[in-house]
């Protein structure tokens, strides 16, 4: 594979992902702030960056898979971050969740370097990440699209053409996480009623997930809501509370009234509070739990 890629974040998500592209016969250099995270992938046969812009050619692909806003910013424009080393005809693939206005920013100062951003956040946790079924969300210009597309289809099993508009695969992102929270919250509410009414709450998730809500967010957050299974944390509560956080910043910036996203971020923040912050976000369900006496 002719591309020189270099691939920024080796966490729950990233490290998977990464490794699909070194077992799809692309030569890659990988970069975390914890290098212990890239041992597996060395092995496989990547190279370790010692930062960053190490990390990244002039002119090739960048691909980002970190926590947030910050750390995104900080990757690309911090002390050794790679923006201005990516240079003329680079690409930038950010599959990380982050706000739109992080989005266009980062754009916009590509764009003025010659190079490219494609927004790419996904949908699926580390084991879907793990086998092949990430849903990929992808927004940019069409030509830079068309280069990443490739290594995007390494990544996960299908990708969601949404618009040129970087910050727009954003927006369908924290919709569809919103969803999830609200999913989760509707869940624990259910499954309270039947404990409460001496039936048991997993019987109740398996009724559900396999009649009216047959599908992977009643299936797998079912599973461990029912059955109150929230470590190891494929994805935190700590980062449920930053993308509700996003999704009422957007809310509130466009005028659109979400009640439910408030209720959930109370929620997450209540979960912080008692000490949760690094179980799985679908701990948030707990709270709902408590105030039925169930806890």
């Amino acid at each position: 594979m002719s591309e020189n890629i270099g691939f920024i974040g080796l966490g729950n998500m990233g490290q998977p992902m990464a490794m699909h592209l070194v077992k799809g016969g692309y030569q890659i250099k990988v970069y975390n702030r914890t290098a212990d995270k890239a041992k597996d992938l060395v092995s496989a046969g990547a190279e370790l960056a010692s930062s960053p812009a190490d990390a990244v050619t002039p002119g090739g692909v960048a691909i980002t898979m970190v926590a947030n806003d910050k750390v995104l910013e900080e990757m690309v424009l911090g002390e050794n971050g790679f923006g201005e080393k990516l240079g003329q005809g680079g690409v930038h693939l950010s599959m990380s969740t982050v706000s739109p206005e992080t989005a266009r920013k980062l754009a916009t100062y590509h764009a003025e370097r010659g190079s490219h951003y494609v927004a790419a956040p996904v949908f699926g946790r580390p084991e879907a990440a793990a086998a092949h079924k990430l849903f990929i969300l992808s927004a940019g210009s069409k030509e830079a699209k068309e280069r990443v597309r490739p290594l995007q289809e390494a990544i996960g099993q299908r990708i969601f053409d949404v618009s040129e508009e970087p910050g727009n695969a954003n927006i369908v992102k924290l919709g569809g996480n919103f969803l999830i929270m609200a999913a989760m919250e509707a869940m624990a509410e259910a499954f309270n009623l039947a404990e409460k009414n001496g039936i048991d709450r997993a019987l109740a998730a398996e009724v559900y997930a396999n009649t009216l809500f047959n599908c992977t967010v009643y299936h797998g957050y079912g599973e461990m809501i029912a059955n109150k299974t929230f470590e190891p944390a494929g994805f935190s509560v700590t980062l449920g509370l930053k993308d509700c956080n996003l999704v009422l910043k957007e809310a509130n910036e466009t005028n659109n009234p979400m009640p439910l996203a408030s209720l959930l971020h109370d929620r997450f923040l209540a979960s912080v509070a008692r000490g949760r912050a690094k179980q799985d976000w679908s701990a948030v369900s707990r709270i709902a739990a408590e105030e039925a006496g169930l806890e």
